[in-house]
This record gives C-alpha cells, structure tokens and sequence, in this order.
C-alpha cells in the first residue's frame, strides 16, 4: 500500500524541479529578496522534515518562501476548493496538500505529518487568509499547526515579509529560529501548554516583524 505522501508520477519531482529552475531562479532576479535572520542559530540549513510558517500578504507569498529556502522541496498546504478549480493539476504537480477548511480530517492530518516524519518541508500560512493589513500584525494563528508539528516530530520554523508598496522594491524577509516543541513540553504538551505556543508563535512573529521595520530604518 502507498504511503500517504507518495505521489501516483513517476517522475513526482520532474515538474517541480523544471519550474523552480526556470521559474523561481528567474524570479530570485526579478524581486531581489533581502533576507535577514533573528539569530546565527536561524541561519542554519533546514535538512529535515520542518513545519514553515509565515505571514500571508498576497498571492506570491509561496514563491517568497521558495526564494527564503530555495534548496528544499515546499509542500505547502492548500485550500481543498482550490484543488477543484482548473488550478488543482498544476497545484498537485508542486506537491500541494489539500485540506478542507471548514472540515478539517485525519486523512490530511496524516498526510501532513507523514510528510513531516519521511524528512519532508511543509509550508503554510497558519492566519488561514490573506491577511488585508498587508504587513501590519498577524492576525489569530491557527493551533492546529502545533498538533501538526509535534506529531511530525518536526520544529516549527517561523519566518515574516512586508508586503511592498512598489512593484520595483525589494522583498524584505525575516527569518525566525526553528521552535522545538519536544524540547519545550516534551512528547505530550497539554492542551493550555500546545494553546501557551500558538501564542508564543504569534508573538515571536510580531518580534520578527519589529525586527525587519527597525533594519529598514537603520
């Protein structure tokens, strides 16, 4: 029987790695993203499965987070309408994993965390939504994320853009250091304490934002 992260190509990478190569390398040119990091610590290469989250400001926000870690496959999640649109054969083939919002299931919730457990990148922007501010303060992350994380036995990786106001201007990007919820609550955190991290995350990506306004004064 397939693992749930297999995919039925079989060539799965074949369409993927063309388009980071004639599609992202370009783009990498175009945007010219500035990328700084919290700590050295958050510089380090990501070479197991992790959870990557970051803020949601519009519609290349996944194409920022390939240029921030441009060596790794992104699996990020996506809406299940959008795989029922004309869009979802080209959102398989980059290894999207659909959920259903409103009724989220223990299929994609295995799906996710095999994908962490096999060594896999998922990416994902835990708001859920464009957020409208464009750059300004999360809004309410969701918790699942932790649950997703910890039975992936994966860190969690949280990283911030500012929406530009310019088409010509450079992407500005924060990249946080990884949280490791094992080494914070152990292998089974409580509901107040997996609640207590969704409310670190927050805060930790409202650091990462002050972070990036304060460097773009200096």
């Amino acid at each position: 029987m397939n693992k749930p992260y297999e995919k039925r190509s079989l060539f799965p990478y074949l369409f993927y790695d063309f388009a980071i190569v004639t599609g992202v390398i370009p783009g990498l040119l175009f945007h010219r993203p500035k990328i700084r990091y919290e700590t050295p610590a958050a510089r380090k290469r990501i070479r197991s499965g992790a959870l990557l989250i970051a803020n949601h400001v519009g519609l290349i926000d996944p194409m920022i987070m390939m240029y921030t870690v441009w060596y790794r496959r992104h699996r990020f999640i996506c809406l299940k309408e959008l795989f029922e649109t004309r869009a979802g054969w080209l959102l398989d083939r980059f290894l999207c994993i659909p959920i259903d919002r409103e009724n989220f299931g223990m299929n994609s919730f295995r799906e996710i965390t095999a994908h962490l457990k096999a060594g896999h990148l998922v990416s994902m922007f835990p708001e859920g939504h464009v957020n409208e501010q464009g750059g300004g303060p999360m809004q309410t992350l969701k918790s699942g994320m932790i649950l997703m994380a910890m039975k992936g036995g994966a860190p969690i990786i949280p990283m911030y853009f500012k929406k530009r106001k310019h088409w010509y201007q450079r992407i500005q990007i924060m990249v946080g250091e990884a949280v490791d919820i094992k080494k914070l609550y152990g292998e089974k955190p409580t509901m107040k304490q997996i609640e207590e991290l969704t409310r670190i995350l927050y805060e930790k990506e409202e650091m990462l934002r002050c972070s990036l306004e304060q460097e773009e004064k200096r």
